[in-house]
């Protein structure tokens, strides 16, 4: 699927510096656009570029002509890079400490903790890269076709590695039954986003404006047709997720928590054919229970293709050591049993305008040229959908992640934007990169790590060699004797031993740079 290349520097994005244009204003970093704006060479985006062809034809006798000779090595932006490393090590931390640190764990429901915001910055990384990526159209069919491919890959490889194929670090075992492999995820909602955007970037028409507008707005209305497919996306959403009629539903409990979930005290038992109803009957319900966004996943899912460990059995409904995991209380509803995906369908179909956004702030990037003007772009969108956001909140749409509810979006995508304005103007800007190094070495490999270190494939390798019993592993004792006979506290010693993992990776990653290895795909 993925390959490794070690001549990465051919697929960088071709965004060069004219000799003619003299000395290099370092205030302003604009890149090619039809090839007409020649200057400062910029980034290779998240979702790697194919090389361009060359531009045929003169130019025009007041355009720039750039030789081969003449022309720059490509730079990448320093600040996309350590944006994306930054989420994949937010990740790793998230996955592996959230259980004893509450505020980097997935709330349980309603409410957003540090964790809630990983999903949402990948997804603007996309569509920002994407903006870099498509920014000259040459063959639509053949971008479609790789599109399609990369899409694809992404996707199996999600399901491969959260389809159930993989059962986590501490299980030695694998393989998955088709019939109750799970097809969302992570990397699927990834491809879902970076696929419909792209085909949008690709084939919808730009739009030639001359009302004397600048900036932000007149983007807007240069790319209409992606403002309209954007909102196209949220109106489906909120209609589905407040007009949708939800009926009752059965299901039966997961054989793997039925003693637990029930009764704690009691026995696991198989009970299979005893089927659970949950009453419904609403529309517009936001409760766990019987909203849309789960009725469209077990309408067109199956019940059996779902999550079937949700977020929300850690609810104070469904949990007595809310928000963690525990032992229900007595009074428990039946559907804390039930499967649920937090990255299903219909909550996908709000998750894409997350990509639109960031795809917006990749077009400010390509067409503004100067600092000031990009971050003040910026800026101004991301405090607007932060406060719109705050704002629906209170007004009674929940922010609420398993959902992607439509407040959700807006905060996350204002906060990403934020973030990246942060890094921009510290790294790109006032030059202040080495100590983000770190990060930006991981965002170079990001897919890598993802694979071999968020989802657990390398550690669950190396516990697959013991010493007579499975629990004799190098992990489980460089955890126990290494970290946790330093560290009193068990939940610093995890933090410690977590944060010691991602700066290996980082160094890893930067191993991999020096060599020129990256792992396209």
């Amino acid at each position: 699927m993925g390959r490794l290349n070690e001549n990465e520097n051919e697929n960088e994005t071709d965004l060069q510096t004219p000799s003619s244009a003299g000395a290099l204003d370092h205030s302003s970093l604009s890149v090619v656009v039809d090839g007409s704006d020649q200057t400062d060479s910029l980034t290779e985006p998240l979702l790697r570029p194919e090389p361009e062809p060359e531009e045929q034809g003169q130019e025009s006798s007041n355009s720039h002509v750039v030789s081969s000779s003449s022309r720059e090595q490509p730079e990448r932006l320093a600040s996309l890079d350590v944006f994306r490393g930054l989420s994949i090590a937010g990740m790793i931390l998230v996955d592996n400490v959230g259980g004893l640190w509450p505020a980097l764990n997935h709330s349980p429901w309603n409410g957003v903790t540090v964790a809630d915001f990983v999903m949402p910055f990948f997804l603007f990384i996309v569509g920002m890269a994407l903006a870099l990526t498509f920014k000259r159209i040459h063959d639509r069919l053949k971008l479609t076709q790789k599109a399609l491919v990369r899409a694809a890959k992404l996707f199996f490889l999600g399901v491969l590695l959260q389809g159930g194929y993989y059962h986590g670090v501490n299980h030695l075992d694998y393989g998955v039954d088709i019939e109750v492999i799970r097809w969302c995820g992570v990397l699927q909602r990834i491809a879902f986003c970076y696929l419909v955007v792209a085909l949008c970037k690709i084939w919808l028409p730009k739009r030639q404006t001359s009302d004397g507008s600048n900036g932000s707005f007149k983007l807007l209305k240069v790319y209409l047709w992606h403002c309209i497919v954007a909102l196209l996306f949220s109106a489906v959403y909120l209609s589905l997720l407040y007009g949708l009629y939800v009926t009752d539903w059965q299901f039966s409990a997961p054989l793997a928590y039925q003693g637990y979930l029930i009764r704690p005290s009691l026995p696991k038992l198989n009970v299979d054919d005893t089927l659970l109803t949950v009453k419904c009957g609403v529309r517009g319900d936001l409760r766990p229970a019987c909203n849309a966004v789960g009725y469209v996943d077990r309408l067109i899912l199956g019940l059996s293709h779902l999550d079937q460990r949700p977020v929300f059995i850690r609810t104070k409904e469904c949990s007595v050591n809310s928000p963690n995991y525990g032992p229900p209380p007595p009074n428990a509803p039946v559907w804390c049993q039930a499967p649920f995906d937090p990255e299903g369908i219909l909550s996908s179909v709000s998750a894409v305008v997350t990509c639109f956004v960031g795809l917006h702030y990749g077009h400010i990037l390509v067409h503004e040229k100067g600092h000031m003007k990009r971050l003040q772009h910026w800026i101004t969108p991301s405090l607007e959908l932060l406060v719109f956001g705050i704002i629906l909140n209170y007004l009674g749409m929940p922010l609420n992640k398993p959902l992607y509810s439509f407040s959700y979006m807006c905060l996350t995508a204002g906060a990403a934007g934020l973030v990246f304005c942060a890094f921009y103007f510290l790294i790109d800007v006032k030059g202040w990169r080495y100590p983000t190094l770190l990060l930006e070495w991981m965002g170079l490999n990001s897919l890598l790590i993802y694979t071999l270190a968020a989802c657990g494939v390398i550690l669950s390798f190396i516990q697959g060699f013991y010493y007579k019993v499975p629990q004799n592993n190098l992990v489980s004792y460089i955890e126990e004797h290494l970290f946790e006979d330093l560290i009193p506290s068990k939940r610093w010693a995890l933090m410690v031993s977590v944060l010691s993992e991602i700066i290996l990776w980082c160094l890893i990653a930067g191993a991999l740079k020096a060599k020129g290895i990256f792992w396209k795909f």
